[in-house]
């Protein structure tokens, strides 16, 4: 992890390697700019990135005076600068106009602390020539605080502080994104359950592996036919962080397909690729309950992770067979394809029987979520849309996207089925999100229909090039959110 460090110094007077400007708004005149002929006789006008090799100053454009902008750019400065041979780097201080009322100059710094130790990310764990970084530590100009609205004396501390959340935030994005990267040959359910299980007793947290036979215990149906021609044995997995003051108690579910190969209703081949991806809920929420408690914070908080993998075999579960869920609720399989609601709607089931406030769960639920939305964006869905527009502020806040996706009864319909309480698939592929969500919402009992969001994240889990402050794979998608969700939630308790 990328070391940051205060300095009571002025940027100028700030000894590093390498200098970071961030040129913001295309505006040449910072008075961090000291060579500005450099810059005219390149024709830099603060667009992109510029390397002065001369004086050892990477200029990055910041097209607009914006958090997650900053954030960006300070991905990026890493990236270029890591592999040449500078142990050192140095940054100012940055305020964003994030409104028209004030400057935000922590939470930009924040961004930018979370930005530069993204920019290291790299998941080489299977190649043999592995990248060599030589950036060690950036240090932080203090000594320009004046410039700005926040008290220099109380300001090192307020940082301080940001930086330890950038740490923690940036530590548990990069675990989701390492365990969702890691291939389906060694990412078994009981790999990814021992993991937990590692986590946990470094943490001091509480971690329950459940296997089939108390899947059967528990008359789980649909999580249990979702795995049944596997070759690996599907584990629940139950973290719990529970500090001496609780404030809530919140329960995060996480689909965890290990693999989906579509099971008899067959992906095909170009589909099958990023499958391991299927995983990205169970990794996010696992990420989130040790982030929660290395930030310490006053709410009991359970991951709860459903893993499983959609294999074919002679035993594999079929379209029209009618499974008997945990709720009691019979489903026909129209499609083994739709398998991780199967897997979620016990669940969830078993997220409500720990009785909590709030119940969230994460999935790569649906291709009909990254149709609609796009690859970046994750969709909520649920029945409260106070619960739906605070996790929607939260998480655009932590600087993941989102868009709030609206239940209508008229789809509801479509899931009906002749043969069973509910069908697993509609009769057409339009609102494909939406109905995925709706029939989670036939197996949440009427006391929690106003405590429990669903995120499809789907789309920002997995994506093959770079973009923002991912590398090609796995994003961590969730974490962030989650994390901020938690933490307004609490603020507001």
């Amino acid at each position: 992890m990328l070391k940051l460090k205060l300095e009571q110094a002025s940027f100028e007077a700030l000894e590093a390697d390498v200098a970071i400007v961030f040129v913001v708004e295309k505006d040449l005149k910072s008075p961090w700019i000291h060579n500005k002929h450099q810059l005219e006789t390149f024709n830099y006008e603060g667009e992109g990135m510029f390397v002065d090799q001369h004086h050892k100053v990477v200029y990055v454009g910041v097209p607009k005076s914006d958090v997650h902008l900053f954030r960006e750019a300070a991905c990026q400065a890493v990236r270029a600068i890591k592999k040449m041979h500078f142990k050192s780097a140095k940054v100012g201080l940055y305020a964003a106009k994030h409104s028209v009322e004030q400057y935000a100059l922590s939470e930009t710094m924040l961004a930018i602390f979370t930005g530069l130790q993204f920019g290291m990310y790299e998941y080489e764990t299977y190649k043999e020539k592995k990248t060599k970084t030589h950036l060690k530590e950036v240090l932080v100009a203090l000594g320009d605080a004046k410039e700005f609205a926040e008290e220099p004396h109380t300001l090192k501390g307020v940082l301080e502080k940001k930086i330890h959340k950038a740490h923690v935030l940036v530590e548990h994005v990069n675990l989701a994104r390492d365990l969702v990267n890691t291939p389906p040959n060694v990412a078994s359910a009981p790999y990814v359950a021992k993991i937990a299980q590692d986590l946990a007793e470094k943490n001091g947290l509480d971690c329950f592996v459940h296997g089939e036979d108390y899947l059967k215990e528990k008359k789980m149906g649909a999580y249990l036919a979702v795995n049944q021609a596997s070759a690996n044995p599907p584990q629940l997995v139950h973290v719990i962080y529970k500090p001496k003051h609780a404030k809530k108690k919140i329960v995060l579910v996480g689909k965890g397909l290990t693999y989906d190969c579509g099971g008899l209703s067959i992906k095909t081949s170009e589909y099958m690729i990023t499958m391991k991806a299927d995983k990205g809920g169970a990794c996010a929420v696992l990420a989130v309950v040790n982030a929660l408690a290395h930030l310490g914070v006053e709410a009991e908080v359970h991951a709860v992770l459903g893993l499983a993998e959609n294999m074919i075999a002679g035993n594999s579960y079929r379209p029209d067979d009618i499974l008997i869920s945990k709720e009691g609720k019979s489903i026909e399989v129209r499609n083994t394809d739709a398998e991780g609601r199967l897997v979620l709607a016990d669940c969830l089931s078993f997220a409500q029987d720990l009785e909590p406030d709030l119940i969230v769960d994460f999935a790569t639920l649906t291709g009909a979520c990254v149709v609609g939305l796009g690859s970046y964006t994750s969709g909520i869905m649920g029945n409260n849309e106070e619960l739906k527009n605070q996790f929607e502020k939260s998480a655009l806040k932590s600087g993941e996207l989102v868009a709030k996706l609206p239940f209508n009864r008229h789809l509801r319909k479509l899931l009906d089925s002749k043969m069973a309480d509910i069908s697993n698939i509609t009769p057409v592929r339009y609102g494909g999100a939406l109905t995925a969500g709706l029939f989670l919402n036939e197996f949440i009992r009427e006391a929690y229909k106003d405590k429990w969001l669903h995120i499809d994240i789907a789309g920002p889990a997995y994506v093959e090039k770079d973009w923002d402050v991912n590398t090609p794979g796995a994003s961590g998608a969730g974490v962030r959110m989650c994390v901020q969700f938690v933490l307004d939630v609490l603020a507001k308790s």
